[in-house]
């Protein structure tokens, strides 16, 4: 099979196209290698990508005619679209940056899609969109029209976009809302990133609303899993919209606890206010993507706080006193 992934030098971008190639599928993945957090881990990502089947092309997807070519040269059986700018706070100061990468390269996508008409199509959006819900297990049925950052209220238009593609047009789309994915190679501008580094290095961390923030921590591998199940499975539905979490919120005290008794090393914690942006909580109601595949999160947040630390050290090559 001939697979797109957008964003695949990306955190769940590289996971998913390392998975692809270890099933022996040709791969084209396209990314700008943006600036937004380090270039080196996405270059290194890359590195690990290296395959004969792997085929990998820079440009931004606001680049009508390059992401036309690559349609019509490979005819994509299967389209995965994560690339995406990322960050609630950035997105605060830097609204414009979300039109161009999110709206603007989602609607590039979508048309050449409707041109050359993959099997299926998945995008990926964010437990962000629930914004401020009542109801802290979020469902897929819940209104998604209270977003509180910019960076939730692209994905809702990324989201809209897809829908008006797929029913118009009657493309296969598959909404992915993704509940805080976390695990080796991932993004440095995620809590957890922060944390481990700012504990090595006997640094201070930030703790807003005294820790009391809860996530939906879901591990990598289990994401990876999620979306291969979805790629494979035929039914007939053409726009679905799917959690894929854990289903078990834990608060950041705890989340901040496991990692400085992996790291054996008390955190230096400096406690801040509510930001703005901020959600106080995120949980994902499981049940209709449980009922439909059948699958699912098996890695509980110790483990993989285990594995994000190993992998972290190895990575900078840190010997954990």
């Amino acid at each position: 099979m001939k697979y797109l992934i957008t964003g695949c030098s990306g955190f769940i971008g590289y996971h998913i196209t390392q998975h692809l190639l270890n099933e022996n599928n040709l791969v084209i993945g396209v990314d700008n290698l943006n600036r937004y957090y380090d270039y080196k881990l996405k270059t290194d990502r890359l590195k690990k990508l290296k395959n004969k089947s792997f085929k990998f092309y820079k440009f931004d997807l606001s680049n009508k005619n390059k992401l036309k070519k690559i349609f019509k040269d490979f005819k994509f059986d299967y389209v995965i679209h994560l690339a995406a700018q990322a960050g609630v706070r950035y997105s605060m100061k830097n609204p414009y940056t979300y039109i161009n990468s999110n709206i603007s390269a989602t609607t590039n996508l979508f048309e050449c899609c409707k041109e050359y008409k993959p099997k299926k199509i998945l995008l990926a959006s964010s437990s962000s969109v629930y914004g401020t819900q009542k109801i802290f297990k979020f469902k897929e049925s819940m209104k998604i029209d209270k977003p509180i950052s910019f960076y939730a209220a692209s994905k809702i238009s990324m989201e809209n976009i897809a829908y008006y593609y797929s029913d118009l047009y009657k493309m296969p789309v598959r909404v992915l809302r993704f509940f805080t994915v976390y695990g080796p190679w991932g993004r440095p501008d995620m809590a957890y990133y922060k944390f481990t580094k700012s504990i090595i290095n006997n640094k201070k961390i930030d703790v807003y609303n005294n820790g009391n923030h809860f996530r939906d921590f879901t591990y990598i591998t289990d994401i990876v899993k999620f979306v291969s199940k979805i790629i494979k499975k035929d039914n007939k539905t053409i726009f679905e919209i799917l959690n894929l979490g854990r289903g078990n919120p834990q608060k950041l005290k705890k989340f901040i606890s496991i990692i400085e008794n992996k790291l054996q090393k008390k955190a230096i914690k400096n406690y801040l206010s509510m930001q703005d942006g901020d959600m106080l909580g995120t949980s994902a109601n499981m049940n209709k993507f449980q009922k439909k595949y059948n699958l699912k999160a098996k890695v509980n947040l110790d483990v993989g706080i285990s594995k994000f630390v190993d992998w972290y050290l190895e990575y900078f090559k840190i010997k954990n006193k």
